[in-house]
């Protein structure tokens, strides 16, 4: 259950959001909140971590520039997404602020479990396979109605991977 601070965070977030983006943001807030994540404010947005694992799932605020809502998805466990959330990976590890697996190469353990198994990985038009670091919540832009259902997915199948391998609990 939020505390009345967290929920005081989500209303004055929600109340800035436009008719259309409202449901969207609801929607998915919902659904963290029913798996346990619970928001916190960190800098000028707002994160959702578990108490179980403390890792971040979802992070949500406004930009700077135009203040229009923008949404971030941890979802480097999750396999078999559609184009959209394949072209997401592949326009991040074309970044300069690309953030490489390090794990894969024995150089990080900060992500439990095997390291292939909760990377981003993507390959480029020349056959060059990226990993990016699966730490990182990616943003999702332009969220709609139509990407709810997938997101949904998404956090679900990430949550029991960060439940079974980050809090030792198997759902």
């Amino acid at each position: 259950m939020a505390t009345k601070k967290q929920e005081e965070l989500i209303h004055s977030f929600l109340s800035g959001l436009s008719e259309e983006n409202r449901p969207i943001y609801e929607e998915l807030i919902l659904q963290l909140s029913e798996l346990g994540y619970r928001p916190y404010t960190q800098r000028s947005y707002i994160v959702f971590k578990h108490k179980l694992h403390n890792k971040q799932m979802a992070k949500m605020g406004y930009k700077r520039k135009g203040n229009a809502p923008y949404f971030q998805l941890r979802f480097s466990a999750c396999r078999g997404y559609s184009q959209r959330f394949e072209e997401i990976v592949g326009a991040h590890v074309v970044k300069k602020s690309f953030r490489e697996a390090q794990c894969i190469y024995h150089r990080c353990d900060y992500c439990m479990g095997e390291a292939f198994s909760h990377v981003y990985s993507y390959v480029l038009p020349s056959g060059e396979e990226k990993y990016q670091c699966g730490a990182a919540a990616l943003e999702i832009p332009d969220i709609t109605v139509d990407d709810i259902g997938e997101i949904k997915k998404l956090i679900r199948e990430e949550h029991v991977y960060l439940m079974k391998y980050e809090a030792g609990i198997e759902i």
